[in-house]
């Protein structure tokens, strides 16, 4: 008897023990304003030529005055309690409220990364109000087919193909979610929310490169990579998705850089894709918590290796339209 009470004893101790360092590391975060010497992007004019405004996590607005596009637009943003206890759904009238935010009316295009919920739930939502056409895999497609989006505003396209919208030339490349016990999978039929977070399956990766006039952007979601993707491509600047890669080892984060950044050769590193995105976007955003990341190591590592290499980091504020490429460092010969 004395054994088993001495069992359990140790047992509860144990999950005490795993209570108290999960509490721990959900609470904690770095403090972003440690990092506010990053935020010195100018506000952009009506018409800079080419603005973009980060709205959190991989949403990003690209905009020319002519023509906007956006990848993924994520705005719901359901909370822990939610990811983990119910099924979620996009909030319609958070969508509205954010685009009207954010000053959208019209789209050309959502070209969604890859088909998790945190990139792909609200896209069709988007794409209907804004008369866009929702771009992506088959698994972003029956993210539309399942929200009642007709299939002429679906298109379905693959790592390689290459499509115009205004002055934007938009390559899809081959991309790789950062490892996670969530990475893989494919949507196989419509998917009709309300549905669980994980049901939201990856679909496969891509990056996605912009060519404007002679710029020309990388947007990267996810921490991943597919070594030689980028070989014989260039872009300027690299939007770099950070989630979870500091708690990726040192040898990774290396190899991450050199396929991501320096090998389009980059000039400019912005990271996204490392907001803690179960906080509502009307709340300042915050880097996810600790025991999901480490955005310190992260952002060490990155200006860390931005300044051995010549390479300008910055950190976008959300809702704030810029200029990316406001004074460029020079091409590296």
């Amino acid at each position: 008897m004395k054994y088993v009470i001495r069992i359990a004893a140790v047992l509860l101790l144990l999950i005490v023990a795993a209570a108290a360092y999960i509490y721990h590391g959900l609470s904690n975060r770095p403090d972003i304003d440690a990092f506010n010497a990053l935020k010195t992007f100018s506000k952009a004019n009506r018409d800079p030529g080419l603005r973009v405004t980060f709205l959190g996590v991989s949403t990003l607005l690209l905009d020319d005055g002519e023509t906007a596009i956006l990848t993924d637009g994520f705005f719901t943003r359901p909370n822990s309690r939610q990811l983990l206890l119910e099924k979620i759904a996009p909030d319609k009238a958070v969508i509205e409220t954010t685009l009207r935010r954010a000053g959208v009316t019209r789209l050309a295009a959502v070209i969604v990364n890859h088909s998790h919920y945190d990139h792909a739930m609200d896209s069709p939502e988007v794409a209907a109000r804004t008369g866009a056409a929702l771009v992506g895999s088959e698994s972003t497609a029956n993210v539309g087919r399942g929200w009642g989006l007709p299939d002429s505003q679906i298109a379905v396209r693959r790592t390689g193909d290459v499509m115009t919208f205004g002055r934007f030339r938009i390559t899809l490349l081959p991309g790789r979610h950062v490892p996670s016990p969530f990475t893989g999978g494919e949507i196989a039929e419509p998917l009709k929310p309300p549905v669980r977070a994980n049901a939201y399956l990856e679909g496969g990766s891509f990056m996605v490169l912009v060519e404007h006039g002679d710029r020309r952007m990388l947007i990267n979601a996810s921490a991943g990579f597919v070594p030689g993707a980028l070989d014989g491509r260039k872009a300027d600047v690299v939007f770099l998705g950070t989630g979870q890669l500091g708690k990726r080892p040192a040898s990774y984060m290396e190899d991450y850089w050199r396929e991501v950044v320096d090998k389009p050769g980059a000039r400019r590193v912005i990271p996204i894709h490392w907001d803690d995105f179960t906080r509502p976007l009307d709340q300042p955003l915050v880097p996810l918590p600790n025991l999901l990341d480490d955005f310190a190591v992260s952002m060490k590592f990155l200006n860390e290796r931005g300044r051995t290499s010549g390479i300008d980091v910055k950190l976008p504020e959300a809702f704030v339209a810029f200029d990316p490429f406001e004074k460029l460092p020079a091409a590296k010969n």
